[in-house]
């Protein structure tokens, strides 16, 4: 009796776990799933030109939309990504963040890893929107004074030098990312 009281309590705290983590999952849009052009956006790089992501076009690139410097989740993302970096451009692929945030503190997060990554400022969250990927209410607590409310849901994609989106992966929570040894065996099959 005492094993199937304690049997059915794990399986009632297992399907709440589940319930709870899948209900923060924010759909896919289907403009970014594998097979399909990459959408073209304008955004502003670090000099505070506008550019167009068409310049992807004719390399394969990773493009990582991030909150921002702020998010320790993204940080260690960035850091984790350091460790991959060679091997990405040495495939011949970009490797570009994506943020809403300030470019200077995004940058200093680059800068201490010493990695030459490149940074787009979706500052209005134009992008995020287009894309679908707006995260509303996503700025956390005392964050909000300085970042607003919205921020984007952190995503990962790998597009081939045609332009074709060959990974997507959203993050179901803001603590997810995707492993980078998965980009790097997408951006292997991209580049093969």
């Amino acid at each position: 009796m005492t094993y199937t009281i304690f049997a059915v309590s794990v399986l009632v705290v297992a399907g709440l776990a589940w319930w709870y983590w899948q209900r923060g999952a924010h759909p896919m849009p289907e403009m970014l799933k594998p097979g399909k052009p990459m959408p073209l956006f304008i955004a502003t790089n670090e000099d505070g030109e506008r550019i167009d992501s068409s310049i992807l076009e004719g390399a394969p690139a990773v493009i990582l939309f991030v909150r921002g410097s702020w998010c320790p989740f993204c940080s260690a993302q960035v850091k984790n990504l350091t460790k991959y970096y060679k091997d990405i451009v040495d495939l011949g692929a970009r490797l570009v963040f994506v943020t809403p945030k300030p470019l200077e503190t995004t940058r200093r997060v680059a800068a201490m890893f010493d990695v030459d990554f490149e940074f787009w400022l979706d500052e209005d969250l134009a992008i995020a929107r287009a894309l679908q990927l707006l995260h509303k209410g996503g700025v956390p607590g005392a964050q909000k004074d300085q970042y607003g409310n919205d921020t984007v849901w952190a995503t990962a994609l790998v597009v081939d030098a045609s332009g074709t989106i060959r990974f997507t992966e959203l993050s179901k929570h803001i603590v997810d990312r995707p492993n980078p040894k998965t980009l790097l065996r997408a951006l292997r099959a991209a580049t093969a």
